[in-house]
This record gives structure tokens, sequence and C-alpha cells, in this order.
């Protein structure tokens, strides 16, 4: 079964100043797990990036029962599921060091041309990664339903939160949203979190943020001349 795993001590660039691992850093473990994967199936660098073509999120889900803590030692395993048309589902479980899952998720993926930024149909390039089942699958990410915003600020796209892929990455939008919450939400820990990214946001871009949150949820959505993104965090103690 192609199932990959990697281990991981959590350090202090981890976590957050509660001791918690970080929401965006926790989404960079296992997009870097995702990288790690397509490589090892020969679907990586040389037959995406080298040829212009970017690996990009369009949606997450994250079920979090615990949060791996500071200087934990922890278990990261994902796996693809059934190619739909151009997008490529995938699966991960986060175990602590007793074995025991505490984090579940699911993502999309897709294909674009970097020039372009169209997506791209995987076969016309050989790109083909086979489902593997093991049983831990989760819910697929679905369109995230927006409740009405009370605040909205304007957010101009520094150069320290772009990538290689040329635009503002995921992983920083959960950064974005956890500065706009409160502490008293804050204090509580993550138990589910639901991404979806409809257009990439660039360098110097301004968008307008708009946010609501009550006593354990906090909703952010972006927009410029249309959404960009939304994000929905629930948290419990």
């Amino acid at each position: 079964m192609n199932v990959f795993t990697a281990s991981l001590k959590q350090k202090n660039k981890d976590v957050n100043l509660f001791r918690r691992l970080r929401t965006s850093r926790l989404l960079e473990i296992v997009q870097e797990a995702s990288i790690a994967h397509t490589e090892e199936l020969h679907m990586g660098r040389s037959m995406t990036l080298d040829k212009g073509l970017l690996w990009v999120v369009v949606q997450q889900r994250f079920e979090i029962t615990a949060m791996p803590e500071y200087d934990e030692q922890i278990t990261v395993e994902t796996w693809p599921g059934r190619t739909r048309h151009v997008l490529f589902p995938r699966f991960y479980r986060i175990l602590n060091g007793k074995g025991d899952t505490i984090i579940s998720g699911s993502a999309l993926w897709m294909l674009v041309e970097e020039d372009s930024r169209r997506m791209v149909f995987p076969s016309k390039h050989g790109i083909e990664i086979n489902e593997v089942i093991t049983g831990n699958e989760t819910a697929l990410p679905e369109t995230i339903r927006m409740p009405q915003t009370e605040e909205t600020k304007l957010f101009s796209v520094p150069f320290s939160v772009c990538d290689l892929n040329g635009h503002m990455n995921n992983t920083r939008y959960l950064d974005l949203c956890e500065d706009l919450a409160g502490d008293d939400l804050l204090k509580q820990t993550p138990v589910l979190i639901e991404t979806e990214y409809l257009s990439e946001v660039r360098l110097h871009d301004e968008i307008r943020i708009s946010w609501k949150q009550d006593e354990h949820s906090l909703c952010v959505s972006g927009e410029k001349e249309k959404i960009c993104f939304r994000i929905r965090m629930n948290y419990g103690d």
C-alpha cells in the first residue's frame, strides 16, 4: 500500500504562544508531505515544475481532536484518492506518539500552467496518480457557506507571504485569519479547518478582507474583483 509516512518533532518555529502547532504550520506539514509523495510516485518536479506546471491546492478540510504541542513527536501520513477529471484528492492523518489519530483531513489539488495560470488536463502531460484506499479516508472538502460578515479591512499582499508559485501561499491565509481573531477565541483549540481558494492573490494585490467571529468560530473571505478565498475555523476547549 503506497502511503507516505514521515516523523516530525515540533520545534519552536512550529508552535504559537500557547505552544500548540500553528494552523499555518499544519498546512505546511501536510503539503510538504504531499509534495514528497509525488516525488516518490515520479510525478514531482521533473514532471511538473520543470515543465511549467504548478501543483496548487483548491480546497482543504481538517478535523482536529488535539493539536500537537511543543517538543511532541508526530507521524504524518498521506495518500491519494481517485482522480476526478482535473482534481487530485488527497487524504491525511497525523498521529501522536501513542499511535492515536489526532488530526485527519483531505484536500483537492489541481495542476495549472505557470504562464497562463489555466488548469490543465493531467493525462495530456502524462500525469497519473493511482488511488489508494486505506479505510481511513475522511470527507472531501465542500463549498464553504459564509455568514453575513460584520468586519472589513483592506490587505495589501507583502513579499514575505509569496511563494515560488508567484502568489500568496495558501498557508499564509491561516496566519491572516488568526491575526483577525480575538484572544478568547485563539485560546481555544481549533477542531475544524475548512479552506477554499478560488483565485490567486499576487504580490502587492490589494484585497478586501471580510470576517465574522462568534464564541466558537471564525469565518473569513477575501475579494478583489471577485472572491479569492473563503476560510472557516471552528474552535472548542
